[in-house]
This record gives structure tokens, C-alpha cells and sequence, in this order.
């Protein structure tokens, strides 16, 4: 059973949306894009790396997916990311695009939940959900995501598309690595392990 990994930078707050630049993902009016840099470091680029290595393949939604086809086919070539990002698979989830373009990617078919269920039991190694906010929370809803590798940075925008947003299905997590880089970030992976226990002091 393949498993699948949200792999994503949040800020304080817990916004995911736009950390790349200012006019990454403007939806919505929001104007806090490119919040990531400022506060990122060289630990948080090394850990993410290692994340990488880990992952089989990449699970994209429409948006994150055509942010990343914009920019890494043409990125450059000394950055160790782009061979890796281009030559990983990848598997698209949209209800509106009709083809996709990027080497190694392919387009889901039918139902994401059925599509995403049929990787899971498929061969192979894990699966990385990266940004994709809407693709996420579907699988979170659905019991599909198994773990969440996470960098927490130290800065807070006040609105924005968070990955935990209202809704999120109550889920206890199992601290797996989390650490603290120079820099504040908070560098975590956390395994999926049921729903929470509640007690009182």
C-alpha cells in the first residue's frame, strides 16, 4: 500500500497560500504572497530536500500544478530541484484541464477520491500532496493522507487559505521528527494515528 504525504509550508497562523511570490496565488485578494523567503533558511531547504528524496511521486492539484509547470521545465539547470521536480511522476487531479503537458505527468481520470484510492493500492513508494490546499483537505476528509511533513515558519499574514481550515476532520497526530532551525521555523512530520482522546485536568 502506497501512502500519501501532505508536504507543505505553512506560516504561523497556518496559511499555505502563496508562500513562492507575490503573485503566485492572488485569490481571493490575497496580498500577503511570497511570505516564505524573508523568513526561510538554508535547514528548512535541506530538510525539504530530504523529504523529496523520499517521495515516488507527486500529487498535484490544478492550480499548484500549473504554478509549477510555469516555472520548473525552464528552471535552472544548476538548481538540484529541477531535475528532480521534472523528472519525478506526477499525477494531476482537475476537473478542467484536458491534457497535461509536464514530463512524467498524468491526468486523473473520474473521481480524485477513487483515482487517489487506486494509487494508494497500486505499486510503488509514497506519494507527496505538495500545496494543493483543496486536493488536501478532500483526502484529509476522506482518510486518505497518512502523514504530514510540514515547515512552520515564523511569521503570521492574518488571512489566507490555510491547510487546517474550518471543517478539518479531528485527527490525532503522532510526532515522528520535529525540529527547530535557526532561523525559528518549525520542521515537522507527523503520522496520521486515528481520531483525538479527550481528557480534563
Amino acid at each position: 500500500m502506497r501512502e500519501i504525504i501532505v508536504c507543505t509550508f505553512l506560516t504561523l497562523d497556518g496559511v499555505m497560500q502563496a508562500p513562492g511570490g507575490p503573485d503566485e496565488d492572488p485569490e481571493s485578494g490575497f496580498e500577503q504572497g511570497g511570505w516564505q523567503k524573508p523568513v526561510d533558511d538554508e535547514e528548512v531547504g535541506a530538510a525539504v530536500a530530504g523529504w523529496y528524496a523520499d517521495f515516488d511521486a507527486m500529487l498535484l492539484g490544478r492550480k499548484t500544478y500549473e504554478i509549477f509547470v510555469s516555472y520548473w521545465p525552464k528552471a535552472d539547470p544548476a538548481d538540484p530541484f529541477t531535475d528532480l521536480m521534472n523528472g519525478m511522476r506526477k499525477y494531476v487531479a482537475s476537473r478542467t484541464l484536458t491534457s497535461v503537458e509536464w514530463r512524467n505527468s498524468t491526468l486523473l481520470e473520474g473521481d480524485v477520491v477513487d483515482a487517489v484510492r487506486e494509487l494508494k493500492a497500486s505499486e510503488g513508494g509514497p506519494i507527496s500532496v505538495v500545496g494543493s490546499g483543496d486536493l488536501a483537505r478532500t483526502l484529509m476528509r476522506h482518510g486518505l493522507v497518512d502523514e504530514y511533513r510540514l515547515t512552520i515558519h515564523p511569521v503570521i499574514v492574518g488571512t489566507g487559505k490555510r491547510l487546517f481550515a474550518d471543517g478539518t476532520v479531528p485527527t490525532r497526530l503522532e510526532p515522528v521528527n520535529v525540529s527547530t532551525t535557526k532561523g525559528g521555523t518549525v520542521v515537522g512530520v507527523y503520522r496520521v494515528n486515528g481520531e483525538p482522546d479527550h481528557d480534563s485536568y
